[in-house]
């Protein structure tokens, strides 16, 4: 007598649509190209995904970590994981097929692939260094952040303590320092960071509109030291990535709010673009325009703490098409020569040559590879997409002029937390 027809299982992988705030990380995270997106959500093709987990650490808000028990010849399509609000419940069925494979007549060794997954401490790190480009871990030493506190569904209103411009008036580069105070509702956050915001109104098919996505640019302890607010670098969007005109919705709502109007808030999300808490670490910085946010939040950190034991360097390389477009500039100027090694690269300054923040780590290459051979060395890279490649080739091209062996480095950088990139 024949046994019943054996039933295939399958762990798919899902990503959650209610706390996704479509950043993109995950899609330019996977190695094999199994995420994709539309205008509402992202997705993961079930014949593609190997399980691989490239995409968990970076994720910063864990929507990507998510799994059903399904049969694979009911695998949930990329087309029906467009139209989801929320993630559909567990199917009983083929969980039951899962945890009782020889009485469902399915082969025991269906969930192989998976054992090593489910138990995350047998493989902490997730994933092989060589897979992604740098760290999925926090340094050694820095602060559990707090992550996901508030949600899409239930998120937390801020007032607005102060709003305005950064950049010179003469530019179109309309960048702004937003303020944004909790009251007594605690709202804990960590250098590194970042919020949503839930911009009003709705997208033209009459969805409400997905939150976007700011670094903080402020420390632990406030905008305002001592107080439970925080601060955010905000560059007005006027066109979209071809150069059409466009406004972007969230960037020009929080650029024009004004003092005391009240702000939709989620997250926060990060855990591992964040800086090292032991005094004697080094910061090496990289960054353009609203990528200076984390960078400021670090900075002040370590400004405030600087009579209190901390005593490692912090060598900061800061990008912009013109000084008067680039924010913070003032302050950033009169910041004492012995705290912070600040080097400025222009790329768009009339009568001079085009200079990138590549160009100026190579013209410091000397004090960079000084940085790169210490071990207590941490380095972080924020701003647009463009400029990763420049800025990992200069420093393999820096480590070789100082006698290092960069694959050993990049590994060794990758593998304790210690190279982060943020690039958008």
């Amino acid at each position: 007598m024949n046994g019943p027809a054996p039933m295939e299982v399958l762990r798919q992988h899902l990503i959650d649509p209610e706390i996704c705030i479509r950043c993109n990380t995950c899609e330019e995270t996977c190695p094999v190209d199994a995420i994709t997106h539309d205008s509402n959500n992202y997705v993961v093709k079930a014949e593609v995904c190997n399980g691989c987990m490239a995409c968990i650490s970076p994720c910063p808000t864990g929507s990507i970590d998510n799994w059903r028990t399904v049969l694979k010849s009911r695998a949930y399509s990329v087309e029906e994981q467009f139209t989801w609000d929320e993630l559909p419940a567990q199917n009983t069925t083929a969980s039951a097929a899962l945890d009782y494979p020889a009485q469902a007549g399915a082969d025991t060794n269906a969930t192989d692939a998976t054992d090593a997954t489910d138990n995350p401490d047998e493989n902490p790190e997730g994933i092989d260094v060589d897979t992604v480009r740098g760290s999925t871990l926090p340094p050694w030493s820095a602060v559990k952040p707090y992550v996901n506190l508030y949600t899409h569904k239930q998120p937390l209103a801020a007032t607005v303590v102060g709003n305005y411009r950064l950049t010179g008036e003469s530019t179109a580069s309309d960048i702004h320092h937003v303020m944004l105070d909790f009251g007594t509702t605690p709202f804990p956050v960590v250098e590194g960071q970042s919020i949503g915001i839930l911009p009003p109104g709705t997208s033209k098919d009459g969805k409400t509109h997905h939150a976007r996505q700011y670094s903080i640019a402020s420390p632990r302890d406030g905008e305002r030291e001592g107080y439970n607010n925080l601060s955010l670098t905000v560059k007005r969007v006027t066109q979209d990535h071809r150069g059409n005109v466009a406004d972007g919705v969230c960037s020009n709502y929080l650029c024009d709010l004004k003092k005391g109007d009240k702000v939709n808030v989620i997250g926060p999300f990060g855990s591992t673009f964040l800086m090292p808490n032991h005094p004697n670490s080094h910061l090496l910085m990289i960054c353009t325009g609203t990528g200076s946010a984390p960078m400021r939040a670090m900075t002040e950190y370590r400004r405030r703490r600087r009579l209190k034991g901390a005593t490692g360097k912090l060598m900061l390389f800061f990008g912009a098409r013109t000084k008067e477009e680039l924010p913070y500039f003032g302050p950033l100027v009169n910041l004492p020569k012995d705290f912070i090694d600040t080097t400025l690269a222009f790329s768009r300054t009339a009568g001079q040559p085009k200079r990138y923040v590549q160009d100026a780590m190579r013209e410091r290459a000397t004090d960079v590879g000084q940085m790169l051979r210490d071990d207590n060395t941490f380095i972080y890279v924020c701003g647009l997409k463009g400029m990763e490649d420049g800025v990992l080739q200069a420093l393999r091209d820096i480590a070789v002029q100082n006698g290092i062996e960069w694959d050993p480095l990049w590994r060794a950088l990758k593998r304790e937390g210690r190279l982060h990139l943020e690039t958008y």
